[in-house]
């Protein structure tokens, strides 16, 4: 059956550039998402903080299908570093993706990019790219410590 997906929807076909930028780290996802009127600000696109949570939404993804559950509440942000590129506009399609790129005793880097569907008379853009750090941070301790194993095995079995 040919798919009937409108031009501005999300497919279930991976972005190619998408593929190539999680490939060259140690593990990576991607998702999709439509931005959504509460996504935009007063000047008609995205607005800063919607990249942000596409981002996080695909890093959850990531260690959700690694089965790393334990991730989430160990691993707070040291840093966030994003380069907007191109405006996002609402009801277009976009995706997200991250990768590991690094790997520390108790931190660990990431790579994203935010990637525009073809929308209206636009092409495809790289809407925002950027790195951030989590560090491991047990529950109830102030400072941080060693990464877990079962993170460690996740994360390279995701590559």
């Amino acid at each position: 059956m040919p798919n009937s997906a409108r031009a501005d929807e999300p497919s279930e076909v991976p972005l190619p550039p998408a593929a190539d930028f999680i490939a060259s780290g140690i593990a990576g996802t991607s998702l999709e998402r439509t931005i959504e009127w509460v996504d935009t600000d007063a000047a008609g696109h995205q607005h800063n903080s919607a990249i942000l949570r596409f981002v996080e939404a695909a890093e959850a993804k990531l260690f959700r299908e690694a089965g790393a559950q334990s991730y989430f509440s160990i691993s707070p942000r040291a840093r966030h570093e994003v380069d907007y590129r191109a405006k996002l506009y609402f009801g277009q399609v976009v995706t997200a993706a991250v990768r590991v790129e690094k790997v520390g005793r108790s931190s660990m880097t990431f790579g994203f990019k935010v990637w525009g569907h073809p929308h209206r008379d636009r092409g495809l853009v790289v809407a925002a790219e950027g790195r951030f750090v989590t560090v491991c941070v047990p529950v109830g301790a102030e400072g941080s410590a060693p990464w877990p194993q079962e993170i460690l095995e996740s994360i390279e079995a995701g590559s």
